[in-house]
């Protein structure tokens, strides 16, 4: 089949969605179709930018661009779902967080509650369009649910180079590799990190808009020597990074899915996760494959201290994510089944 993937793109801000679209792209491929991916610039702001696009989706009628039939349209992100075709299913990321679950009145202008107004009118339009529905997790399907009363069926991938991760035994450290942004809660970890007793040390992976605070943080509260920010990594050196660690730490806000959690499990280490992380808990059992506690720096530093004195115990709960990783099954070959049924 001849099937167009649409997405968004921002300049300069990569992350899991654009691993997540590269994934879909290569494995209806490797399943034997012709695929194109058509990505639509999408920027946060000024609002009117975000309204321009949404119309713009809205216009295009793609079953046979330039004479050229298009067999299924499989779309990814908000706003390219609101395009036209006969055959259009949607495997969603995450709507468009900001006017949903992060949208806050108080704060709110009158332009952003205007937006807010106009995208949800969008979705309830255009999303009942759609001959089916998929998201990336049961969340993000409860989510869907909640906001526009639509039924979505939750869809595993697996992460990036999943075959690739591998275990190595455990070195004194909590290894969290992400964007580091508000939302991801680096924060919570480096205020856990100044109440630790122990000679645990926190390595923190990535860059992003918070990075400069959380550096100033952790030398605010005394703990630059324990908290190590690394920078981005190769994904060698992020395997690596997973191999050795004690345990993984993966606490952000009400995530939509989170590779952090299935690269943990897939390097055989426990995860460190807060009752509010959204996704996480779709696959981290609390006492099991890891251990779930309350957003406080107070239990999370708890918590590591646990893991810290019972490393038997803490290489015990890893193995238990590496087998239900191998039980869930969660392969692209079977991903891009279901999606083209």
């Amino acid at each position: 089949m001849k099937i167009l993937v649409t997405a968004s793109q921002t300049p300069f801000i990569h992350g899991g969605a654009d691993d997540f679209t590269s994934g879909v792209c290569q494995g209806l491929r490797g399943c034997g179709h012709e695929v194109e991916l058509l990505r639509f610039p999408f920027s946060f702001f000024p609002e009117k930018a975000i309204e321009q696009l949404m119309r713009y989706c809205e216009t295009l009628k793609l079953n046979a661009p330039n004479g050229m039939s298009i067999d299924r349209v499989i779309s990814m992100q908000f706003p390219g779902y609101g395009i036209q075709h006969d055959h259009h299913s949607a495997w969603i990321m995450h709507q468009h967080r900001s006017v949903y679950e992060l949208f806050d009145k108080k704060t709110a202008s009158e332009a952003q509650q205007d937006l807010r107004d106009k995208i949800i009118a969008y979705d309830n339009l255009v999303l009942p369009r759609l001959q089916k529905i998929f998201t990336i997790s049961k969340r993000v399907a409860t989510r869907l649910r909640n906001n526009n009363n639509l039924a979505a069926t939750p869809l595993y991938h697996p992460p990036p180079g999943a075959e690739h991760f591998f275990k190595a035994d455990s070195w004194d450290y909590i290894f969290f590799p992400s964007r580091v942004e508000s939302l991801k809660r680096q924060e919570l970890l480096i205020r856990a990190a100044a109440l630790l007793k122990s000679n645990l040390r926190i390595i923190i992976a990535g860059d992003g808009g918070q990075l400069h605070y959380c550096q100033q943080l952790a030398a605010e509260l005394g703990v630059a020597d324990r908290v190590i920010f690394v920078g981005r990594v190769s994904e060698a050196e992020k395997r690596s990074w997973y191999a050795h660690c004690l345990a993984v730490f993966f606490a952000p806000v009400d995530e939509d899915y989170g590779y952090v959690t299935l690269e943990a499990m897939l390097a055989a280490k426990p995860v460190i996760t807060c009752h509010d992380s959204g996704g996480v808990l779709e696959f981290v059992e609390d006492k099991l494959t890891g251990l779930i506690v309350e957003p406080h720096p107070e239990t999370v530093a708890a918590a590591l201290e646990e893991i810290y004195a019972d490393k038997p115990r803490a290489a015990r709960l890893g193995n238990g994510g590496r087998q239900s990783w191998d039980a869930m099954n969660i392969t692209w070959n079977s991903a891009i089944d279901k999606l083209l049924r």
